[in-house]
């Protein structure tokens, strides 16, 4: 059995290393000993200065005393740590802190859990941990989000994750999972991994509205956060006047996503598929896939999922288009050979185009 963030580091911090070759050198130059004050030292000042915060919530909220308090490890944009109450029906929570502001990194995770929570609460659907609270430390020093702790076991059935994959897209867009006019979008800008998600809600909620959005805010977005003259002028010249191609004859509908679904943010928990640590928006069904070079979905899993939502014609040519867009954001993350990736990506779409 793993706990929520053990696995989540250990997967993170393995992806990182092996999947950016280009990093290790610089990464090994630095002194191991320098490293590891450096880091106990600033993690543990980031830790104390949210217990006051921590203790009046609970107080507060009905929790009581909080009687434990234990680090879960960190990630390059939080810390984590496993928090016991002293009464409640739920005593052990889940508490990610940041030196950045709650609206820049934890309100966005907050209501993608709690859209996902409302879309997936039926009888086959996923186990998606509740959010209790989020806020800024009162200090000013950062803020923290403090949901449901979770016991987590390996990934389990693929069958059953791909159908309740399946079922979260298929929820209806309501005011109660917090998109009342059934547009593309989220109620606010959020982050994947450490960078900003833009993701101002469109017009409307048909074909063309999503094309223009994916277009602009998601891999526009990107190309001008990495600054690569190759993949820009490929996306402006050849890729993105003709994108309407990609989606000829198509009637695509609003589906909520996880939006950063990767093996590190999948599990079960008492048998019941788990996912967690979104980059929530609603778009595109096929967007959910732009992350499964590194999520292993087996057949199991296809089998499940395409049970309810069959695969569409043209989806093996729009595949590439979503992978750019996580290719992109690992490179503005992590740098190395994810540009290469990245321009393959992109290269493969404008194939399919000149072919069309």
């Amino acid at each position: 059995m793993m706990t929520i963030m053990t696995y989540r580091v250990a997967m993170l911090n393995l992806l990182c290393l092996i999947a950016s070759p280009s990093n290790i050198n610089s990464f090994t130059s630095i002194s191991h000993s320098n490293f590891l004050s450096q880091w106990t030292v600033s993690s543990s000042l980031k830790m104390a200065s949210i217990d006051d915060d921590l203790a009046r919530w609970a107080k507060d909220a009905g929790h009581g005393d909080i009687v434990s308090s234990k680090s879960c490890g960190s990630s390059g944009w939080a810390s984590f740590r496993r928090v016991t109450c002293s009464q409640g029906p739920c005593d052990e929570f889940f508490v990610k802190s940041s030196n950045r502001s709650a609206k820049e990194m934890f309100e966005g995770e907050a209501l993608g859990l709690e859209a996902m929570y409302e879309c997936s609460n039926n009888d086959d659907g996923l186990c998606i941990p509740k959010v209790f609270h989020y806020s800024d430390i009162a200090d000013g020093h950062g803020s923290f989000l403090v949901m449901e702790y979770l016991t987590l076991s390996g990934r389990g059935d693929g069958h059953a994750l791909g159908r309740a994959m399946a079922r979260m897209h298929l929820a209806e867009p309501t005011a109660k999972t917090g998109n009342p006019h059934s547009k593309f979008g989220f109620a606010l800008d959020n982050t994947i991994g450490g960078t900003a998600q833009p993701n101002g809600w469109t017009n409307d909620g048909n074909t063309q509205d999503w094309i223009e959005f994916y277009r602009d805010k998601r891999i526009g977005h990107q190309l001008h956060l990495a600054g690569d003259s190759y993949c820009s002028k490929l996306w402006d010249k050849d890729i993105a006047p003709r994108l309407d191609a990609l989606f000829q004859g198509m009637e695509i509908r609003p589906s909520l996503l996880h939006g950063d679904l990767w093996s590190g943010n999948i599990a079960s928990v008492q048998g019941k598929p788990s996912i967690y640590d979104p980059a929530t928006y609603w778009g595109h069904h096929e967007a959910e896939w732009g992350m499964d070079w590194c999520a292993s979905f087996g057949k199991s899993f296809w089998d499940g999922y395409r049970s309810l939502i069959p695969k569409d014609d043209g989806f093996d040519d729009r595949k590439p288009l979503y992978d750019a867009y996580h290719q992109l954001n690992h490179y503005n993350l992590f740098g190395g050979s994810y540009l290469g990736s990245a321009r393959g990506c992109l290269e493969s779409v404008k194939r399919s185009l000149d072919s069309m």
